[in-house]
């Protein structure tokens, strides 16, 4: 006879990986490189003053390589989704430290703009290929139940890797030199490059996923097209470009200009500032993973959250346009920015149960576009407009909320279908019969 067995997203699922010390040995060779490429990418945010001076440009040319960077993270996204899904992660990984690696060492020895650009994209299109494959690498090797509480410890050393570019590279940079600093760097890419050739595996032993039909072309259409359509995707897209962004565009370029320049705050200061944005980020982001994992219905609340007091703390300080802010409030709006990585995480949490197995990377690689899309859209606009007011900040950081109102609109517009499909899935999920002798 059979017999119902109940499964829930609170317990284990058929076929769950078991997690483990083995699981977290090799995931933390995953993160290890993510750390790493974090590193890379925010280096030019404690450097972005140098930078200027270095290359003889305006806040407009400065801007172009954060931009350039995302520009490149962003428009990879959907194609390393898609060869993590084919490769698995050991191959794309591996791929990614090479090129990022190989853009810091350019940086570092770069005579010219064009030439510092051209490494800053390559460092884009290795970083690109780093995060995607950390929370495909969790998912492989974690039951689902810790799926987001692995993905927001993925987030939390990621920003472990921003604070050591905010506290160490910025006092090496100013130690020993540009090219010194961002060479050395460098040497952490062939660290983890090694470690991931020795240790890292795609799955656990008897979890090899199900063989997956790819057929060129069609395939590919077949996969965008199928993670597109599920609402959970799509909201996850629109979660993670309200929330990232503002957080990303102060600490990746903007926040130590405005907090020297317009706060006239020491660069000491202003890079204790940066470090404080860090933090607060770290413990929110532990804060968000346990009270997902306990309360799936609270990801969209935190999420919403996030956004109206991130709006509420920038359209105060900004009202201060033309005299210098508190530091009080300069200390409240880091710590809030603090939230925003940990809030676009929950993206993935939308994605992750409306996409099957074999299209995770896929979903992924959508869902994360969007942070970065956002980021790199607000980079510019805060450039030119800087440019064309002479340095007012007040004006030049509105752009946030114009973005801001974007992604609010669609995320309310998303979040009932989104709601009604996984509640479809949960059910036809749930009751799964199987045979035992009666």
């Amino acid at each position: 006879m059979s017999r119902p067995v109940i499964s829930s997203s609170a317990g284990s699922l058929p076929g769950d990986p078991p997690g483990g010390r083995r699981a977290l040995a090799v995931w933390g060779v995953g993160v290890s490189v993510y750390f790493v490429a974090v590193i890379f990418r925010t280096s030019l945010g404690v450097a972005g003053l140098d930078a200027a001076e270095r290359f003889h440009v305006g806040a407009s040319a400065l801007s172009t390589f954060s931009i350039l960077q995302l520009l490149v993270y962003a428009g990879m996204q959907i194609p390393v989704g898609l060869l993590v899904d084919r490769l698995g992660t050991r191959k794309v990984l591996t791929l990614g430290i090479l090129l990022f690696t190989a853009g810091q060492i350019g940086f570092a020895l770069s005579p010219s703009y064009g030439m510092a650009l051209a490494s800053r994209a390559l460092l884009g299109c290795g970083d690109a290929m780093t995060f995607i494959s950390v929370l495909r690498l969790g998912s492989r090797w974690f039951p689902a139940r810790r799926g987001p509480l692995v993905a927001q410890m993925a987030g939390l050393v990621g920003m472990a890797g921003n604070l050591v570019s905010t506290l160490l590279l910025a006092r090496l940079l100013h130690g020993v030199g540009w090219t010194a600093a961002f060479a050395g760097s460098s040497v952490a890419g062939l660290v983890v490059l090694a470690l991931t050739l020795l240790f890292l595996k795609d799955h656990p032993d008897g979890h090899e996923p199900e063989p997956f039909p790819h057929h060129g072309a069609a395939y590919v259409r077949r996969q965008i097209v199928a993670s597109w359509r599920e609402p959970g995707t799509r909201l996850g897209l629109w979660v993670h470009f309200t929330t990232q962004f503002p957080a990303m565009v102060f600490l990746l370029l903007w926040g130590m200009p405005f907090l020297v320049q317009a706060q006239g705050l020491s660069r000491g200061t202003a890079g204790e500032l940066l470090t404080l944005v860090v933090l607060s980020n770290m413990v929110v982001g532990l804060v968000y993973g346990q009270i997902v994992a306990r309360h799936h219905a609270a990801r969209l609340p935190l999420a919403l959250g996030t956004v109206l007091a991130t709006a509420a703390v920038w359209a105060t300080t900004l009202v201060h346009t033309g005299e210098r802010a508190p530091m009080w409030l300069l200390i409240v709006l880091c710590a809030v920015l603090g939230a925003c990585g940990p809030a676009s995480m929950l993206g993935f949490d939308f994605a992750r149960p409306a996409n099957p197995p074999e299209r995770q990377g896929t979903a992924s690689g959508i869902t994360n576009m969007g942070g970065f899309v956002a980021s790199m859209t607000t980079l510019f606009a805060v450039g030119v407009l800087l440019d064309l007011t002479d340095d007012d900040y007040g004006i030049a950081f509105s752009a946030v909320f114009v973005l801001q109102a974007l992604g609010l609109s669609q995320i309310l517009r998303l979040r009932g279908r989104a709601a009604r499909r996984e509640r479809e899935r949960l059910v036809a999920s749930r009751v799964e019969t199987v045979h035992v002798p009666a």
